[in-house]
């Protein structure tokens, strides 16, 4: 390959080069020339450059300094040569070598950085307002902005969690920076000052080669594209980012619009590299240089997510000089929120969290803070997950009406569903949420039956409808409760504590077969029950217990109603909770997760108790099945097929017990660990007879930016149920930060 560059050389320059080596590149080819003491670069453009371009190009680094390269003239005096390589018609360039030491070769320090945004400013200074038409009509996927021409590279990306994380930050593209791109200033910028262009001499930066990306672009961009490669190798990212943004800042003056897109542009940069580096490492797998960047890149953007981006524009904010963004005061806020709430409703933690942004676990508070929730089963699949945001807006822009009417996604929801479920399972009713769901189960089972008695379990909660009270124990026994409804039969749990097992298979029938009588007293409609019940603590039901409950229940003529919605839709490591006990219900509620925080929830049941329930009174949800939520439902159930997130649950889960189980050993506090999959109860021994230590804990774990709660008798379970993202490196944090707590408690 090295012929073509001699002949070159020979024919248009009169260089009889000592040495020729091929140079690392991505597309063009680039060589180094060896003649005596001189050295050369010449590059041979494969990409079809057109001449008018490369004239353009060569006349931006004419207007800049000797640190960026020169054209050497042919003996013609011609800068750009035309040839012909492989049957095409090229063209190539001989140009200055510039001297130094690559950065990505280098501990960058303050020193290096501050110089680094020096150096930048001082280049898109002197072209501010330099015009070309040529590189002004250029549209080219590196531009980051057009960075949704890369967009469609994310099915190139083979690790989930990966992909999911690229996918966030061209949804978070479409939204905060596209609604700038009119008042974003534009300038002719080098567009790739990446750690492989730019070079240091002398603990400064000395030069910065390679214009192939050239642009005409936010100028923003400059810097974006500069601080993401530059932030590689760092623990502290902002305070890196900010020691190149000051000296920029003081070379050419940044607009506060810019400082506001600046933390998605720098993301973006990285999500365009990898994005052409997992699909070009599938066209060319041996170019060792198209992967050279990826996994720094990738570290990059799993460290960058959980930088909290109002703390990073603040931070951009206070370099420059600019006041910071502000919130409500958290006090304001909750005395704003009691004089128009009830304080009926409680808040989390003694000291509430302001949150205003949410990206995949993680949770972005406005005072600059990241937590990691490990709580918010809600948002099943992560929060502003882009497959489910798409989903909202491209139906809520397209229609949203209610079931009176024909939409073709609400079959199409419904079939997807129902393919989760066994085959006498194949009547849906969708409602708002999972209360809503538990009132129209129970109005079902008492017009099927014609009787009225509901059996319930000890510590279960089922909503927050009046009907839904009536039926949780968690609720009616408690604080505020009226006690247990007439029509109400609840069934003491039969082991509160997994680890002890002094509650016999003989002992759950004896309870069973009381409660049965009781309510058949009554007449008998049914039995409901989760089947690791999520406020009694995270505690499951044993094995074997369901299976006896469902068959004295329907000896007893009532039927069998599954609530899965806390613990559905693969949480447990099974599409549904029941799965692990080998029953199959008569009835399904389900809810939260459904719709991954939008309010939806549904009943599924057999085709002859649905039969049963068109008497005449006509059902009807306002917005239950909405084209909306059933757009939001199905993209929640193709999220968890195509990511295999129930997969993760049970590996993540496996995990993440283990280790506690090792754990329990280490700090005898902890006195049960239990669940499945990710929904987990870690229960704490009392503080004293009276005081439990599960809240301290909670708080304490706030503290550390971990998001968890309490639940069970006494509060002493505390509860962990995250987003089925959840990672094992987030399982790790988790626990360093539980092991911190534990050892001074």
């Amino acid at each position: 390959m090295s012929n073509i560059a001699i002949s070159i050389l020979k024919n248009y320059y009169n260089i009889t080069p000592t040495k020729v080596t091929k140079m690392a590149g991505y597309d063009n080819l680039n060589f180094r020339v060896l003649n005596g003491t001189k050295k050369y670069v010449l590059k041979i453009y494969t990409l079809g450059e057109s001449i008018d371009f490369l004239k353009a190009t060569d006349e931006v680094l004419d207007k800049l300094s000797d640190q960026f390269p020169k054209s050497i003239p042919t003996l013609s005096g011609d800068k750009i040569v035309p040839i012909e390589y492989e049957g095409k018609n090229l063209f190539a360039q001989l140009l200055t070598f510039l001297e130094g030491t690559f950065i990505g070769d280098l501990q960058t320090d303050e020193r290096l950085l501050n110089s680094f945004g020096d150096f930048l400013g001082k280049m898109n200074a002197t072209l501010l307002n330099h015009r070309s038409p040529h590189i002004e009509a250029r549209n080219q996927n590196w531009d980051n902005q057009h960075a949704l021409m890369n967009e469609n590279l994310t099915k190139y990306i083979s690790d989930h969690s990966q992909r999911r994380l690229a996918e966030y930050f061209f949804q978070q593209f479409k939204e905060i920076v596209l609604p700038h791109q009119y008042k974003l200033r534009k300038s002719i910028i080098q567009a790739d000052a990446n750690e492989w262009n730019t070079l240091s001499q002398d603990g400064k930066i000395s030069g910065l080669i390679d214009f192939g990306d050239i642009a005409y672009s936010w100028l923003i961009n400059e810097l974006a594209i500069a601080i993401s490669y530059a932030l590689f190798d760092k623990e502290n990212l902002v305070e890196a980012a900010c020691q190149i943004l000051k000296t920029y800042h003081q070379q050419l003056t940044l607009e506060e619009r810019e400082l506001e897109v600046l933390y998605y542009l720098i993301a973006i940069r990285s999500v365009v590299s990898v994005c052409n580096s997992s699909h070009q490492a599938i066209l060319k797998p041996n170019n060792e240089y198209i992967k050279i960047s990826q996994k720094p890149a990738w570290d990059f953007l799993e460290k960058w997510i959980t930088v909290n981006p109002i703390f990073a524009e603040n931070e951009f904010r206070k370099t420059c000089g600019f006041p910071n963004k502000t919130f409500t005061n958290v006090n304001i806020l909750l005395k704003n929120r009691n004089q128009v709430m009830s304080k009926a409703l409680s808040v989390s933690y003694k000291k509430p969290i302001h949150f205003e942004k949410a990206a995949l676990q993680y949770m972005y508070s406005t005072d600059g803070k990241t937590y990691l929730d490990a709580y918010n089963n809600i948002k099943h699949v992560g929060h502003c997950h882009p497959r489910i945001v798409h989903a909202i807006q491209q139906q809520a822009a397209k229609m949203n009406t209610n079931t009176r009417y024909l939409y073709q996604n609400l079959t199409d929801y419904s079939t997807l569903l129902l393919k989760h479920f066994p085959e006498k399972l194949n009547k849906i009713f969708f409602v708002n949420s999972g209360s809503a769901a538990t009132d129209v189960a129970l109005r079902m089972a008492r017009t099927y039956t014609q009787q009225k008695g509901m059996l319930v379990m000890e510590e279960g909660y089922h909503g927050n409808t009046s009907a839904g009270i009536e039926i949780s124990h968690y609720k009616f026994s408690d604080l505020g409760g009226e006690g247990e409804h007439k029509n109400t039969f609840t069934i003491p749990f039969p082991t509160i504590h997994l680890q002890n097992n002094s509650s016999s298979q003989s002992k759950w029938k004896s309870d069973l077969l009381e409660s049965i009588s009781k309510a058949q007293k009554n007449g008998l409609a049914g039995f409901i029950a989760e089947s690791i019940l999520g406020c009694a603590g995270q505690v499951p039901l044993p094995d074997g217990y369901l299976k006896m409950a469902y068959g004295l229940v329907r000896k007893a003529g009532g039927i069998c109603i599954a609530d899965e919605v806390q613990i559905g839709f693969g949480r447990t490591g099974k599409f549904w909770g029941w799965e692990n006990h080998h029953v199959i219900p008569d009835m399904v509620i389900l809810g939260k997760p459904m719709g991954n925080g939008h309010p939806i929830g549904a009943v599924v049941t057999t085709d002859k108790i649905a039969q049963s329930f068109d008497n005449g009174m006509e059902f009807f949800s306002s917005f239950g099945g909405n084209p909306v939520s059933c757009a939001i439902g199905k993209a929640v159930l193709e999220t968890i097929e195509k990511e295999e997130l129930i997969e993760n649950a049970t590996k993540v889960g496996i995990y993440f017990k283990s280790v506690l189980l090792k754990m329990q050993k280490e700090f005898p506090i902890i006195y049960d660990v239990r669940g499945d999959g990710l929904f987990l109860g870690i229960e704490f021994r009392q503080k004293n007879k009276t005081e439990s230590i599960t809240p301290t804990i909670k708080e304490e774990l706030k503290k550390q930016y971990i998001l968890t709660s309490t639940d069970g008798p006494g509060e002493r379970t505390l509860k962990v149920k995250p987003p089925m993202i959840f990672s094992k490196k987030n399982v790790d944090e988790f626990i360093d930060k539980l092991r911190e707590i534990l050892k001074v408690i």
